[in-house]
């Protein structure tokens, strides 16, 4: 049985802490963050890339081309963590809204459940939301147990192939799903038609769907942001923005 956890690793300790819901349909929801380590995909922009981005590895990151940037240790930057280890490190926190991120979570859901059922057995009012990239099928019993998929597939803009970052039978699941809502992230007007192309290909309700600009920076979001809101209104999706850097700027842990 899959009694250890791999989590990001931040500041030297596994990356759990309590704030509020950045981005997305809870957007501003007091919550605690429990970041795993790993992920399947490689995005070009990705802001959490110590949880995939390791010494040796070919893929490329808007980071390689900072002075003095150094990819991560991989022995270094992921925690081994008990069930019980992190169960009892979310609960210290006034909070039973929890978010399981990553990296790719999903990647880890046998783990995952026996995280959940713990929480749920300590207080039946947790409540779980999984931030996922959208390439893997959730088993019965992690499906059981979340409350809220944030479905965030990647566009072209990320540097994935379409073959690594569009599985159609995991993009039909989530748009039947009653649990999933949709992010995009945009960082181009070009991005929109990808973003309808999907829509209209795997039946994506226009409710289901949050466009968010790609930025770490206030300034990028600010200019990003005032296109987005015209086309969020022109199809009736929702817009999110990045309220974490809005408040703490291109911080981790926050």
């Amino acid at each position: 049985m899959i009694t250890k956890l791999k989590l990001a690793r931040l500041n030297g300790q596994p990356e759990i802490f309590y704030s509020i819901q950045g981005e997305g349909k809870s957007m501003g929801l007091p919550s605690v963050f429990v970041r795993t380590s790993l992920c399947n995909l490689h995005c070009i922009w990705c802001d959490t890339d110590y949880t995939w981005n390791w010494t040796g590895t070919r893929f490329a990151h808007a980071n390689d081309a900072r002075p003095g940037y150094t990819k991560f240790d991989k022995k270094t930057w992921i925690a081994h963590c008990t069930i019980e280890e992190v169960a009892a490190a979310v609960a210290r926190h006034p909070c039973r809204n929890v978010i399981l991120t990553g990296g790719e979570p999903m990647l880890q859901q046998p783990a995952l459940v026996l995280l959940m059922r713990q929480l749920r057995q300590t207080d039946p009012a947790y409540r779980f939301e999984v931030e996922t990239n959208g390439t893997l099928l959730p088993t019965p019993e992690f499906q059981q147990l979340v409350d809220q998929f944030n479905v965030s597939p990647k566009l072209e803009n990320s540097n994935n192939s379409q073959k690594l970052r569009e599985k159609p039978a995991v993009y039909r699941f989530f748009s039947e799903n009653a649990k999933a809502v949709f992010k995009f992230v945009l960082a181009e007007k070009t991005d929109l038609e990808e973003v309808l192309e999907l829509m209209a290909r795997y039946g994506i309700p226009a409710e289901k769907i949050w466009l968010m600009p790609e930025g770490n920076t206030r300034q990028k979001l600010l200019q990003r942001r005032r296109w987005l809101v015209e086309v969020c209104k022109q199809y009736n999706f929702r817009y999110t923005d990045r309220l974490h850097v809005q408040i703490w700027g291109s911080r981790k842990g926050v």
